[in-house]
């Protein structure tokens, strides 16, 4: 049976609107402390954390009042990267961990992601049994008056995620002589990424740490990286990295200003860590990594396995198969060494210590030339209108046509009300033919 609240990566949407308003969020806290609490945990302990977006301020207390109501006590950390908030979960012992994000989304749009005690991302079961308590009589979950949670804030959110993350590099680790254009997307990391990797040393230009609430996203971030290439060489810095608005997302670019999305990071990585004999069983892709990636783990001979698109699959794979690295062309990458779900600073932190002894962004990376993909999004109110058998007709057309010569993806947003289709083809102008056939069937059942 579907999830009518979670997504691919949690719940999201407009602020105001369906499920992102006050009312939802009290709901949803409520039926949190009620899962977590009947785990049977001595502590009833949840940690919140939120992007920089203003509608955070209006539902982080709905959320707090569901969260104490069920009896849960609350820490708040404010602005923080969502795999600080996971590592802090776990380092912390608490129940579970909350971020308010709606992380590479405008800032019109917010929601939430869950993180349960080992700091991993909830499971599809689980969230199904949330999603049974929130549409319970609420009242029924409201605790005794003298067993309310308390609330308290925590200043020390980012230095305490700081300090996990230089753990787990050598004590000499620096990063002096070395420029860096770093973007923080005006979203959650412009705390503790400039500060991190001015610690360390670095020279750091940086761009879009001045939130205000409207701006997170806003043509910068891990969605915008001309503005990274451009400050690249303008400033004549070594590399680039900008980060989405939750900071689970990073894209780099390297001295000449050339872009490195996340199969070229995640390329770069496992040759690295092949070398270096700690890469664990593989690769874990998604439907959506490049076959270029494909082709040149092969030829490393590195398996490489392809889970459902959404960082959480990505990790679910992971640990089944005991593999330690994945992640997505987007940017999210999981370095199942160090982290329970996709770090942009940690990523980051990772590249620039393969970096350092003056190695070029531009000689380390590149490895692979991806074959030519191209994605189009269509903005649609049903998203379940791809089921309608006019648009199967057409997805079925477009693929006999695609069929040999390259690959079509079409998937519902998890995250967006939005159709995907992706090509994938030496022949772009099939590409956009095979894409366009698609298209036109979903506008004309709309």
């Amino acid at each position: 049976m579907a999830k009518k609240y979670f997504g691919t990566d949690g719940i999201r949407g407009t602020v105001n609107q369906g499920n992102i308003t006050g009312e939802k969020f009290f709901k949803f806290g409520l039926a949190a402390a009620t899962y977590f609490k009947n785990q049977k945990k001595n502590k009833q302990i949840a940690i919140i954390a939120k992007d920089t977006r203003l509608s955070g301020y209006t539902l982080e207390p709905a959320l707090v009042s569901g969260l104490t109501s069920g009896g849960m006590h609350i820490f708040t950390l404010g602005p923080l990267p969502t795999n600080g908030l996971a590592m802090l979960t776990k380092s912390m012992k608490a129940n579970m961990g909350i971020m308010i994000t709606a992380s590479h989304n405008p800032f019109f749009d917010n929601g939430l992601k869950l993180f349960g005690p080992d700091g991993m991302k909830l499971s599809d079961s689980i969230e199904k049994k949330i999603e049974k308590l929130i549409d319970a009589k609420s009242t029924k979950q409201l605790t005794n008056p003298r067993l309310l949670g308390r609330v308290k804030r925590l200043e020390d959110g980012n230095n305490k995620y700081i300090k996990i993350l230089k753990k787990n590099f050598p004590n000499n680790f620096n990063l002096r002589g070395t420029k860096i254009v770093l973007d923080c997307g005006n979203g959650a990391s412009y705390i503790a990424a400039p500060k991190l990797l001015k610690t360390l040393g670095a020279k750091v230009i940086t761009i879009g740490v001045e939130p205000n609430g409207f701006n997170i996203n806003e043509k910068c971030g891990s969605t915008f990286p001309e503005r990274i290439q451009s400050a690249v060489k303008k400033n004549k810095a070594h590399v680039g990295i900008a980060f989405d608005g939750d900071a689970d997302r990073i894209i780099m670019c390297d001295e000449n200003g050339k872009i490195i999305d996340g199969d070229q990071i995640i390329a770069m990585l496992a040759r690295r860590w092949k070398l270096k004999k700690i890469l664990k069983g593989g690769v874990i892709g998604t439907l959506m990594s490049n076959y270029g990636l494909e082709s040149f783990l092969k030829n490393e001979k590195i398996k490489f396995v392809r889970s459902k698109v959404g960082d959480r699959y990505v990790k679910e794979k992971m640990k089944k198969l005991n593999f330690n690295l994945g992640g997505e062309q987007s940017g999210h990458i999981i370095l199942g060494k160090f982290a329970t779900t996709g770090d942009g600073l940690m990523v980051a932190l990772e590249v620039l210590f393969s970096l350092r002894k003056g190695k070029k962004a531009s000689k380390v990376f590149n490895l692979f030339t991806p074959l030519p993909q191209i994605l189009e999004n269509v903005d649609i109110a049903n998203k379940n209108i791809i089921n309608k058998i006019h648009c199967k007709r057409a997805i079925k057309k477009a693929n006999k046509i695609m069929n040999n010569y390259g690959r079509l993806l079409i998937r519902k947003s998890g995250t967006e009300p939005k159709i995907r289709i992706m090509g994938e083809s030496e022949d772009k102008d099939l590409i956009y033919k095979c894409i366009n056939i698609i298209k036109r069937s979903i506008k004309s059942e709309n």
